[in-house]
């Protein structure tokens, strides 16, 4: 009898042991391939680095092509441009840690508007456009990048929905503030869920933006 007893207690340490080995294996397998591959989410820098993180959203690169190829669309400044003529809008939204945000406006082929946004942390961004005739799968993007600030003149090339995407990869909370004014028919914000039609909101007096 005694002799089983201590065979017993080793067995159950090697299974305790074996179990703990198993779910740290799973979880940096997680964090090093299926986030990066499924969601985007890559903390380690590996996704980025072996291709991973395109996989999340194939159809960026795809995009982004259609985008470049246009000229006179896009026109980056580094202080935010005088305000247009037309409605003014003035956004705040804080993004959760991994969370995201899309705002979009309606415009007319042709619509020019100024915008300045800015965010107190780092967040991963996609400008991009679908038309009303074709929808997303017509989808163009004009700027892919991570920055806390974005500062321009937008044109719009077709007549349909323009805007941002925005993710926060980091632990914290980010607030982001957007500016905008221009030729604008219409607004909506996503949020993973069906597009929210918004009013459009000036700014606070105090608060002289796009």
């Amino acid at each position: 009898m005694s002799d089983i007893e201590p065979a017993t207690a080793s067995n159950r340490r090697k299974i305790i042991l074996l179990s703990t080995a198993a779910a740290v294996a799973l979880g940096a397998i997680t964090v090093v391939f299926i986030l990066p591959a499924e969601t985007g989410i890559d903390p380690t820098g590996l996704g980025k680095a072996s291709g991973l993180t395109e996989m999340a959203n194939p159809q960026a690169k795809e995009a982004l092509d259609r985008g470049q190829k246009r000229t006179g669309v896009l026109t980056s400044s580094d202080a935010p441009p005088a305000a247009l003529a037309g409605p003014r809008d003035h956004w705040t939204y804080t993004l959760p840690p991994y969370g995201e945000i899309e705002l979009k406006y309606t415009l007319d082929k042709g619509a020019a508007i100024g915008f300045a946004w800015r965010a107190d942390g780092p967040l991963n961004y996609d400008m991009h456009a679908h038309p009303f005739d074709g929808g997303e799968a017509l989808t163009e993007s004009y700027a892919i990048a991570k920055g806390s600030s974005q500062n321009g003149r937008y044109v719009a090339a077709f007549s349909g929905i323009h805007g941002w995407h925005w993710q926060n990869r980091t632990l914290s909370p980010v607030t982001l503030t957007l500016d905008t004014s221009g030729q604008i028919k219409g607004s909506m914000v996503m949020d993973g869920r069906q597009p929210q039609p918004r009013s459009l909101t000036p700014a606070p007096v105090s608060s002289a933006k796009p």
